[in-house]
């Protein structure tokens, strides 16, 4: 399918490891110009190590997305050199999980300062960019969320309530700047291949006291189609939402959990 994503501007806000990594590979082998946007100096250049070695190139820019000023300063400063913004895909940031019982109102403000907060803020400084940009222009917002975000789970409240507030918001905005020709799009992963995951899944042995192997097959035994996902597999999608085949669609939000909660 030809996506037509060729010569665009695409920022991977979180793009240096991880579904953002792969999001930004993604993106790149489609021949879009792709800057990677992260607060670790040292994970942009093993980003950009491991995209040379594909022979891919992306453009990495450290910022610290939880801080409004820096998202709107690294906007500017991708757009001062680069041009003006096409894509943007929302990968930053994710809460740590807590047992209900050790959860504390701190842990809340955490949460929304760790994933809704980088989100919001990079969104907003593209979205203004985006609205004296003229139409009919390439202008979309993938934000990549959580499954935790609709299904309430209990080792998972306070980063779902950040997700469930990012998924209200991009819906909001998706009908606010709808007739701006501006689309904004939502994928809930499950479980998804990742370091992050990975360090998850170690926490959850250790505190149960199982080996990690075990851990992990009793969680993907809770999946329907037996496995975690994969990180392409989510950046694919973010691939075709981006694209102009995807013209027509905005507000949605696309649950990606191997069929764990349907209809959720």
């Amino acid at each position: 399918m030809e996506l037509s994503l060729q010569e665009r501007l695409v920022v991977v806000a979180g793009g240096s490891s991880g579904i953002g990594l792969a999001c930004a590979q993604a993106f790149a082998c489609e021949g879009a110009r792709v800057a990677i946007v992260s607060r670790s100096h040292a994970r942009l250049e093993q980003a950009q190590r491991e995209c040379e070695q594909a022979g891919l190139q992306v453009h990495a820019f450290a910022s610290d997305l939880t801080d409004a000023d820096q998202a709107q300063a690294v906007i500017d400063a991708i757009i001062a050199r680069h041009g003006a913004i096409n894509v943007l895909v929302n990968s930053a940031g994710a809460a740590t999980r807590h047992p209900v019982g050790q959860l504390t109102p701190t842990h809340y403000l955490d949460a929304i300062n760790a994933k809704f907060c980088p989100c919001i803020n990079a969104q907003h400084a593209v979205l203004a960019h985006f609205l004296g940009q003229p139409q009919p222009s390439l202008r979309a917002v993938v934000n990549i969320v959580g499954i935790g975000g609709r299904v309430a789970m209990p080792e998972h409240i306070a980063g779902g309530a950040a997700n469930a507030a990012l998924i209200l918001t991009s819906q909001g905005l998706a009908q606010a700047y709808g007739r701006e020709g501006i689309r904004i799009n939502v994928i809930n992963p499950g479980f998804t291949l990742t370091p992050r995951t990975q360090a998850t899944l170690e926490r959850m042995a250790q505190r149960s006291g199982e080996s990690l192997e075990q851990v992990l097959a009793q969680q993907q035994a809770l999946i329907p189609m037996g496995r975690f996902a994969r990180a392409q597999e989510v950046a694919d999608l973010a691939l075709f939402l981006a694209s102009p085949r995807a013209s027509y669609l905005s507000g949605a939000v696309i649950n990606m959990d191997g069929g764990a909660y349907p209809g959720a």
